[in-house]
């Protein structure tokens, strides 16, 4: 006779059983919440591997109620950033990372984020983004349709001038030259001013438009002409400090409204801790490849920036004017007076 408590071994078999398949139901269960996410590194990238971490927490921590596909290097997209941004305002896709020289085609405050000589470190930026002057332009973005993350900034570092022609050690070196520059004005002005030729390459034709001889230089954090190998095209490096920039955390708003609070939250910590993860391992991507270009035979020269900062009076002053008092009050209460 079956003593109370005990269980037949037919019983706990089927129990077994019907628990095995409700662990396998809920595993295969069609999430609730498929995104897609694009940004413009390689799969190699900190970005990328991060972003990947943070993703995969978002589905552990939400029960598998979101799926999230991460396209690196836009997916391979033949416009790039552009066209990726207009995916991201008609709500085709849901996700972008994006400098902000480039988000200042939709949002014109985010140029800001690009301003020449204004932020002298990587964390200095870091500060200003997190701080008023980011909470001032994510208020901006929402008025376009576009959400930005408290801590959203990812980093991308402080930019270099590499070339295949000559070093650059002072403002008349830039004269005449071909520079390669992304899609956004304040690149555009930054070249002019010191008598360059801006030409606009999107991310991906760098490296052949370098071996082409389309352009004689860019302008890049080092952890980037690493990772896309320019140290094949170019010869010399230029460590001219000239403007931080990262990639800002976007997503479309009204696919964003449609999240429910519960996993919205959950994106936001995890978007937070992505961030300040991928920060640290840029700055040693950043610090580590000077070390690997100068192995390829990179030859680097310092700068001293006074002069290229004197003969940037003018766009400083025309960037105050189309910016706004208090958006250029919020970035010089973080870097000083620039003009």
């Amino acid at each position: 006779m079956k003593q109370p408590g005990t269980v037949s071994r037919r019983s706990f078999l089927t129990a077994t059983a019907i628990g095995s398949f409700a662990i396998v139901t809920r595993a295969q269960r069609a999430p609730e919440y498929k995104f897609s996410q694009y940004h413009n590194q390689t799969a190699e990238s900190p970005l990328h591997k991060r972003m990947v971490e943070m993703w995969a927490a978002v589905k552990d921590e939400t029960g598998g109620r979101v799926e999230t596909t991460i396209f690196p290097e836009n997916g391979k997209n033949p416009g790039s950033d552009p066209a990726v941004l207009k995916l991201l305002v008609s709500g085709e896709i849901q996700f972008f990372t994006l400098m902000g020289g480039i988000l200042g085609n939709v949002v014109p405050v985010a140029n800001i984020q690009q301003m020449p000589f204004a932020f002298q470190t990587a964390a200095q930026a870091h500060k200003a983004i997190d701080g008023p002057l980011g909470a001032y332009l994510r208020e901006e973005m929402a008025a376009k349709g576009i959400v930005g993350f408290p801590v959203g900034a990812f980093d991308n570092g402080v930019r270099q001038i590499g070339g295949r022609t000559r070093p650059i050690r002072v403002p008349a070196d830039l004269m005449g030259l071909k520079v390669r520059v992304p899609d956004g004005k304040v690149f555009d002005d930054l070249v002019r001013a010191f008598g360059a030729e801006p030409v606009t390459v999107n991310s991906s034709g760098i490296y052949g438009a370098l071996k082409a001889g389309t352009v004689d230089a860019q302008e890049n954090p080092l952890a980037y002409m690493d990772l896309f190998k320019h140290y094949e095209v170019m010869k010399y490096i230029s460590m001219t400090n000239h403007m931080w920039s990262g990639f800002n955390m976007l997503a479309h708003q009204a696919s964003w409204n449609k999240i429910p609070a519960d996993i919205r939250g959950v994106i936001e910590r995890q978007v937070t801790r992505a961030v300040r993860l991928q920060r640290q391992d840029q700055q040693v991507a950043n610090d580590t490849s000077r070390k690997t270009l100068a192995g390829h035979g990179i030859a680097f020269n310092e700068v001293d920036t006074t002069p290229f900062r004197k003969q940037l009076t003018g766009v400083y002053a025309s960037w105050k004017k189309t910016l706004g008092t208090k958006c250029w009050s919020l970035l010089e209460a973080e870097t000083g007076r620039l003009a």
